[in-house]
Order: C-alpha cells, then sequence, then structure tokens
C-alpha cells in the first residue's frame, strides 16, 4: 500500500499545482469571487492532503502490523473526492447545493487525521 499512497500522493501534488495554476490564470476572470475562492480552497485542501498521504507512507512502514494508517489515507483520498470536488464542481457548474457535499470531505479530513493520532499513541 505505500507505494499506491506514494504514487496517489505525487500525483495529486502535481495536479494541486496545475490547478492552482489554472485557476489563477483562467479563472480569475471568469468566476466571482467566491466562486474563485471555494476554488482555491478545494486546490488548498486537496495539495495538504496529498501531502498527508506521504505521512500515511510514513505510518505504514513505521507500524506495518497497524491497519489505522491505511484507513486513514483512503479517508484522506475520500475527503479529497468530496470536499475538493465538491468545491471545483461547485465552482464550474455554480451550483451551490453541491457545498451540501462538502462536509462529508471534512469530516473524512478528520476522522483520517484521527486515525493517524490514534496509531502513533498506540505505538
Amino acid at each position: 500500500m505505500e507505494r499506491t499512497f506514494f504514487l496517489i500522493a505525487s500525483l495529486l501534488g502535481g495536479l494541486s499545482v496545475a490547478l492552482g495554476a489554472f485557476g489563477a490564470h483562467a479563472l480569475r476572470d471568469r468566476l466571482d469571487a467566491g466562486m474563485l475562492a471555494n476554488y482555491q480552497t478545494g486546490v488548498t485542501y486537496m495539495f495538504f492532503h496529498g501531502l498527508a498521504l506521504f505521512v500515511v507512507v510514513l505510518a505504514l512502514s513505521k507500524w506495518p502490523a497497524s491497519n489505522l494508517p491505511l484507513w486513514a489515507g483512503w479517508l484522506f483520498v475520500a475527503g479529497i473526492v468530496f470536499f475538493s470536488g465538491s468545491l471545483f464542481l461547485m465552482a464550474f457548474t455554480g451550483q451551490r447545493w453541491l457545498g451540501a457535499i462538502t462536509p462529508i470531505g471534512g469530516v473524512a479530513f478528520i476522522a483520517g487525521w484521527l486515525l493517524l493520532a490514534i496509531t502513533a499513541w498506540r505505538n
């Protein structure tokens, strides 16, 4: 799993930079300030939780007997899909109801961080 999460994290890092640049240059004049801010928030959370997947790789290597880092990694991936994905879709479509999906991703992020903390506490 370390290789899988390392690969996903690497791809998310590059994608975050590309999406951030796209937002700053191509979307600046196409989205209103609120939607552009939502988009940038999605990029920021994607980037940080892509980095968090590297922490998951470290935890999986350090504590291979624990499944909690594995769950944390998949929660981070789900969080990116729901949190960042909903913000991206909202920015592109203008459908504000998509904001109701965003907290699902936020809860996934929080749960992932808690699982990493529990892993460290137990080991």
